[in-house]
């Protein structure tokens, strides 16, 4: 799938203005592939993040472990593509949230000239796939891409997607533009994950058909009996699995970081239960972490085994 490299790297430049806004004001060493100290006086690393409820929690779990450490972690609010050419680049560290292979497009170019390195998988068993309700599934017979064409009518012709450029948005829109399925006339709709979440909760009300990207581990799939659609055609690369991922240079850099983030471990259960917690019962992402931290030792310890602290 072709990524719009030049529209991506102009808005880096832009976007990447504003990461001071998302936790710090310093900006030592931004660009040169160093991280600078963060107010703190400690060691700075730059988080990547985009509004996703596990990466959310994540990050806020990796930043005060990282303060225990003796760093300050800053968190970096900035769409796929964006934050694929900050690492890149070198203006961001740290990402805990590379779905993989859905998001093969955006890092592939920067994985294959040693820009970004694969440090561990934190999660596995994930799915990503357009996905209808149950209710629809049932009573209109539609369990796969295929189905979808001769069912047109019933969905306006209208995919509901995420945030745009997002590698799952991108997949839908090659499918239309190479006319995958029948689907040539079809239309993405392109807003935010919120946005997408709120009209499948209000067409869900009511019973209508509504075909939309879907993932797990995610509420959505505890608020609603979803049926993740087939595709025989293998036009959809799936999920699979959440990597960890760092600029070039970051493990010469922070050995002890590195350490860290190569023994995180997450299973869908416990990525569920932040997500619900944060999305549902809007509990503040900090207040998750720092609960889970002092309930879970044993696996924080893990985490931590062989890890020295900054000053050390």
């Amino acid at each position: 799938m072709p990524v719009r490299s030049h529209l991506v790297a102009s808005a880096a430049g832009v976007a990447l203005m504003t990461v001071a806004a998302c936790g710090g004001d310093d900006q030592d060493g931004a660009g040169d592939g160093s991280t600078g100290s963060g107010p703190g006086g400690g060691e700075e690393i730059v988080l990547l993040q985009q509004p996703w409820e596990d990466l959310v929690v994540e990050n806020q779990i990796l930043s005060q472990l990282l303060a225990d450490l003796g760093y300050e972690a800053r968190i970096a609010d900035l769409a796929v593509p964006v934050g694929a050419v900050g690492l890149a680049d070198g203006d961001v560290d740290v990402y805990l949230g590379n779905w993989w292979p859905s998001q093969e497009p955006v890092f592939a170019e920067h994985l294959e000239a040693g820009e970004i390195d694969v440090v561990t998988t934190l999660v596995t068993g994930t799915t990503y796939a357009p996905v209808v309700p149950a209710y629809v599934s049932e009573e209109h017979g539609i369990t796969s891409l295929a189905d979808l064409a001769p069912n047109a009518d019933l969905f306006g012709k209208q995919f509901v997607g995420i945030e745009s450029g997002t590698p799952g948005n991108e997949y839908i829109a090659d499918a239309i533009a190479a006319d995958a399925y029948g689907l040539g006339d079809w239309e993405l709709i392109e807003s935010s994950t919120a946005a997408m979440l709120a009209d499948v909760g209000g067409k869900a009300e009511q019973g209508e058909p509504v075909v939309f990207l879907g993932w797990e581990p995610h509420w959505m799939n505890v608020e609603w009996d979803l049926v993740y659609l087939d595709d025989p055609e293998g036009v959809w690369p799936g999920a699979g699995e959440i990597r960890v991922v760092t600029r070039s240079g970051f493990a010469d850099d922070h050995p002890e970081v590195t350490r860290l983030l190569s023994q995180m471990e997450i299973d869908l259960d416990t990525a569920s239960e932040w997500i619900y917690l944060y999305g549902q019962e809007e509990v503040p992402a900090e207040t998750i972490a720092s609960e889970w931290i002092a309930d879970n030792q044993d696996t924080v310890q893990s985490w931590l085994e062989g890890v020295e602290t900054e000053s050390s």
